[in-house]
């Protein structure tokens, strides 16, 4: 199915770029603008120079921005701060993590070029909706610097770990990079350019189909760059760069691979007392009161107990009411399931928490349908617990005519993001947070027209 091929990266001159730290980036939709002043303000040959930030993230536009990213391209080219390889390869690339559960893990993968293919063909499958507004700004920067500048993070079954393995047994015996990202998480790099492993990496990836975990946005603006560039010539040949796509794949049964949960803070409109909001959950959920402690310890304990209860059958929720300092542990009732709410739904999503709670909880026994949230702002989204809680806080203190009702959430199992991918469905907006993020600047895949890609050497 995936057609899979090594690629000659570019990157950063180790002779001119001493601190690798100063220039790479995590992806540039997670970057908001305080950061990207921050990252140009640490190096000029910063990522964020070239990997623009998205027009839309703050509802402006800069003419020539892109012709500026192109210019600055070529000249850290010509400078030689950017370096090409010689010779294609297929990068091993792994992250050495801290978990917030406090543990050390290690997540492997592998970065390769991707054939595009559209998602009805069942080659790539996604699991998020994608807009046209993020689209239109990532295929101007793509067209006019002919470049992919950051990596579609992608998952793909291997439950033996058969690439993986092969590409160690095969890599340079030392890395290309190694560099820590603003997590303290250690990223390392290593080619691999031996034939026999690169033709056998290919060969295993020819039935098998590839899973979107993040990035989204970037496959669709290159399924897009290639629609212009047959828009160019008719005639585009099947190994030209602009039929494929930069990809970090991971395999889903990694030990390291850790999605975390995305905690909505939702600003119910009113004003509402726990008991209030208690009996309208109770419509729905069987709720549990937890007490004792000081806030943060009651949101620990909450989690905890959400762990615990989290057996794959009803979803379970935490929820904390700021104003009063309660805390409550949710689980869904097994009539609920057949709630109008939910009856609607695919049985696949039926079972998604992100689901659950956007359908029976809000929509159902708060009456917040989910237009309303959407049109009116409704809900924040955030991956730290403490920073949800902080900002929680803060909401309940203001007089604002809304109560801030925090609901936490556990991780959406690697599995049923793949069974969402497989029966063609969408997944809410925030369901899945992959951790840690891929830098952007380790690898730039060039799109140059005057060289065909390859995708197995024997």
């Amino acid at each position: 199915m995936a057609v899979v091929a090594p690629f000659r990266g570019i990157r950063y001159n180790p002779d001119k770029i001493v601190n690798l730290e100063e220039v790479v980036t995590p992806p540039y939709d997670v970057i908001n603008e305080e950061e990207g002043a921050s990252f140009l303000d640490r190096n000029p040959y910063s990522m964020i120079q070239l990997d623009l930030r998205n027009t839309s993230q703050d509802g402006g536009s800069e003419e020539g921005r892109y012709q500026d990213a192109k210019t600055r391209f070529d000249q850290w080219q010509e400078e030689s701060v950017l370096i090409r390889d010689e010779e294609p390869a297929i990068y091993l690339y792994y992250i050495d993590y801290t978990h917030p559960s406090g543990r050390r893990l290690t997540r492997k993968g592998l970065v390769a070029l991707v054939g595009l293919a559209e998602f009805a063909e069942g080659i790539v499958k996604p699991h998020e909706k994608t807009f046209d507004g993020v689209i239109a700004d990532r295929l101007e920067l793509m067209d006019e610097c002919r470049a992919q500048f950051s990596q579609v993070f992608s998952l793909y079954p291997d439950p033996e770990q058969f690439a993986i393995s092969v590409l160690e047994k095969s890599r340079d015996p030392e890395p290309v990079c190694v560099t820590r990202d603003l997590h303290d998480n250690v990223h390392t790099l290593w080619r691999v350019t031996d034939p026999g492993a690169l033709s056998l990496v290919h060969d295993f990836f020819a039935d098998r189909p590839v899973y979107i975990a993040d990035g989204h946005h970037r496959y669709t603006t290159a399924l897009a760059c290639r629609r212009r560039a047959l828009k160019r010539d008719p005639d585009l040949p099947p190994d030209s760069p602009f039929n494929f796509i930069m990809m970090y794949l991971c395999a889903s049964e990694d030990e390291g691979l850790s999605v975390l949960p995305t905690h909505r803070l939702v600003r119910w409109p009113g004003r509402h007392d726990a008991d209030q909001v208690v009996e309208r959950l109770q419509a729905g959920f069987d709720v549990r009161e937890i007490r004792g402690g000081t806030r943060e310890t009651l949101v620990g304990e909450l989690l905890d107990r959400m762990d615990e209860a989290n057996d794959g059958t009803l979803s379970v929720f935490g929820f904390y009411h700021a104003g009063e300092d309660r805390a409550f542990l949710l689980k869904m009732l097994e009539d609920a399931a057949d709630d109008p709410h939910l009856a609607g739904r695919p049985e696949v999503l039926r079972r998604l928490d992100v689901v659950v709670l956007s359908d029976l909880l809000l929509a159902g026994c708060l009456g917040l349908d989910h237009q309303q949230c959407l049109r009116q702002k409704l809900v924040s989204y955030f991956s730290d617990p403490d920073e949800a809680l902080d900002v929680a806080v803060k909401a309940s203190i203001a007089d604002d005519g809304a109560t801030p009702l925090l609901f936490l959430l556990n991780p959406t199992p690697v599995q049923q993001v793949l069974q969402v991918a497989d029966s063609g469905e969408i997944m809410p907006h925030k369901s899945t947070y992959f951790y840690p993020k891929i830098l952007t600047g380790l690898l730039i895949n060039k799109l140059d027209g005057r060289e065909p890609i390859i995708p197995a050497r024997t």
